[in-house]
């Protein structure tokens, strides 16, 4: 798919939707120097409810640009046992900070050659 790029302030992700099994592409440009917190990957489960599958801390002091990704892939670690724990809304949540969310959703495809058999 495309590339459109989802902007939070100094926070960009590369699309809206993602199958299972792809790379979320996050940028990180223009970080002030005193901004410091952590990204929290969220994966909504009802309308009060959120399940972590990651953070990553930031800190200004110590880089103002950086990029990362992660993949949405079943694993049992992160107790994302099967595609109904992926599929679905998820949010990019900026702890410390006031930017606004970035809301993403990952639907039924599947990239060709990932593994989507239960591993819980």
């Amino acid at each position: 798919m495309p590339k459109e790029w989802i902007v939070s302030e100094p926070f960009q992700i590369d699309r809206s939707e993602y199958a299972i099994g792809e790379k979320i592409f996050m940028v990180v440009e223009g970080l002030e120097f005193d901004e410091k917190g952590q990204i929290d990957i969220m994966r909504s489960l009802n309308a009060t409810h959120h399940k972590v599958w990651d953070s990553i801390p930031f800190d200004g002091a110590q880089k103002l640009e950086f990029n990362f990704y992660f993949e949405s892939q079943i694993s049992k670690i992160e107790v994302f046992c099967s595609v109904d724990d992926i599929i679905g809304k998820w949010s990019l949540v900026f702890r410390g900070t006031n930017y606004p969310n970035i809301d993403f959703e990952i639907d039924k495809r599947v990239v060709p050659g990932s593994n989507i058999k239960p591993v819980c």
